[in-house]
């Protein structure tokens, strides 16, 4: 009965787990085929996206081929624009060149019918017209440039001559050779021309007459090309007889720059051969020598007098030596006929020099830096300014170059004790640095036992004044410094055709027309 009972149990268990196993394979079908179903949808899924990734590379591509089509298309426009430009700017050109030729021929058509004119025959008894020309032969082209530039002598033959007697000349051989229309003539007198002055220039590079008597020529030649170019703006100043001397067939403003940047180069070296003769005359003649009468006994307590050890055997320099030097250079650019605007300009660049050298030496020298020395400068640059009155020089600027002297002179004199003193210094000295003003306040040394030095206190307010102002904090001007230099144009009153060659100058192989 017992295994009657087992049996029944075990075959009840044995149903139980049939059934669980049945319902676990049925379950486990069920999700094989949901699987299944998803690996299918999965595979479609991924089917459709390679699709979409193909069909978007075919677009990528397709824009690709779109992009360099257009980037051909643009450099294609881009050629053909520039293709365009180019033939525009030659079609510009060559209506250039042929507004160039009839104005020339335009030109030939005129002189021919002036020549006609001046070929009439004339009375006897009417004088002969002259065209304001000199003709020569190509083969006398460096006799030319011989006597009038290489051995011509600025000393003996100026006194008769009109201003760029020189310069007139060679200027009316240039219009003869414009008037034939000779390109190469032309081209080979202007280079001579050029050539031949900066011979003389190289020759004679510390000769300050003959580099004033070629720095006015060079700027009368300048002004001739300017004057006769045809240009309006030039021809404006012209007398109607002047203009019809103008050029007719040839443009000579390239050669114009070149004389122009000759002149610069004459001018400096003209410049420096003036500073080196009159700098060792500025220290002693402005600081040294004692001008004044009465005072030349005081010396600053504790210093010797330099001049006598410096100038010792030698010539004393004083502030006459100065003005006759001046004087020189001054009688020698009016008698060489240089214009006076640019006679201005070499004053003013002495005048800075003077002031330069001048200041240099006071902020080196404490011997230099008393009332007495202030007493004396203002006296020289007194002399300077009535030199400058003499001269008809007042517009020259050169005055305003000494304006730092001025204020130190000045400044050397006034009292340096007060909060006012100070405040006073520092309005007066606006033209010098508030180094230099420190400087020269350091260095001030009384005249005679009575007179105190300068309290540093009184220079520390000095300087706290000036420590807000913008200024250079270089102690020392630079005397080497050059001033622009300009050659403003200058017609000259002279005509042409009245100008006659002097014998002396041994040109008779030039034929006045």
């Amino acid at each position: 009965m017992a295994l009657k009972d087992q049996a029944i149990e075990l075959r009840g268990n044995m149903e139980v787990i049939a059934c669980e196993l049945r319902n676990n394979l049925e379950e486990e079908g069920s999700q094989r085929r949901i699987l299944e179903h998803q690996k299918e949808t999965y595979e479609k899924e991924v089917q459709e996206l390679q699709e979409k990734v193909e069909e978007k590379q075919g677009e990528n591509d397709q824009l690709q081929k779109q992009f360099q089509a257009e980037s051909q298309a643009k450099n294609k426009l881009r050629q053909e624009a520039s293709r365009l430009i180019a033939e525009n700017m030659d079609f510009e050109e060559q209506v250039d060149m042929k507004d160039r030729l009839i104005k020339k021929l335009q030109n030939q058509i005129q002189a021919f019918r002036t020549l006609e004119k001046v070929n009439q025959v004339q009375a006897p008894v009417a004088p002969k017209e002259y065209l304001g020309m000199l003709e020569y032969k190509k083969d006398d082209e460096s006799r030319l440039i011989k006597n009038i530039i290489l051995d011509m002598k600025p000393r003996g033959v100026v006194v008769n001559m009109i201003p760029g007697l020189p310069a007139h000349i060679l200027f009316m051989c240039v219009r003869h050779a414009d008037y034939l229309n000779d390109a190469d003539k032309l081209k080979s007198l202007m280079n001579s021309i050029i050539n031949g002055v900066k011979q003389v220039i190289q020759d004679h590079p510390e000769d300050f007459e003959t580099l004033s008597f070629w720095l006015s020529n060079t700027c009368h030649l300048l002004n001739c090309l300017k004057q006769y170019s045809g240009e309006e703006e030039f021809m404006k100043h012209n007398s109607p007889r002047q203009n019809k001397n103008c050029l007719k067939n040839f443009d000579l403003s390239e050669h114009r720059q070149i004389i122009s940047d000759l002149a610069i180069r004459i001018y400096q070296q003209f410049i420096n051969v003036m500073e080196s003769v009159i700098q060792p005359m500025i220290v002693p003649g402005m600081l040294e020598h004692e001008s004044l009468q009465g005072i030349s006994s005081m010396k600053p307590t504790g210093f010797r007098k330099r001049s006598s050890s410096i100038y010792e055997d030698t010539e004393v320099y004083t502030i006459s030596s100065i003005l006759q030097q001046l004087g020189y250079f001054h009688s020698t650019m009016c008698q060489h006929g240089m214009d006076p605007e640019l006679i201005k300009q070499a004053v003013k660049q002495l005048f800075y020099l003077i002031t330069a050298v001048t200041l240099n030496s006071i902020f080196l020298r404490k011997d230099m830096c008393s009332c007495r020395k202030g007493m004396q400068i203002r006296c020289n640059i007194s002399y300077l300014e009535e030199w400058l009155k003499e001269k008809n020089l007042q517009g020259s600027c050169a005055i305003d170059t000494m304006e730092p002297l001025c204020q130190t002179a000045w400044l050397l004199q006034v009292n340096k004790s007060t909060d006012e003193d100070a405040k006073e210094i520092c309005e007066r000295c606006s033209g010098i640095s508030a180094v230099q003003v420190v400087k020269i306040l350091n260095s001030y040394t009384p005249i005679d036992d009575f007179e105190k030095r300068v309290a540093p206190s009184f220079v520390r307010k000095v300087q706290s004044i000036l420590q807000g102002n913008e200024g250079s904090a270089q102690l020392m001007l630079d005397s080497k410094y050059l001033f622009q230099v300009t050659f403003p144009f200058s017609p000259s009153p002279q005509a042409l055709e009245v100008i006659q060659v002097p014998s002396s100058l041994k040109v008779g192989f030039l034929t006045r027309l």
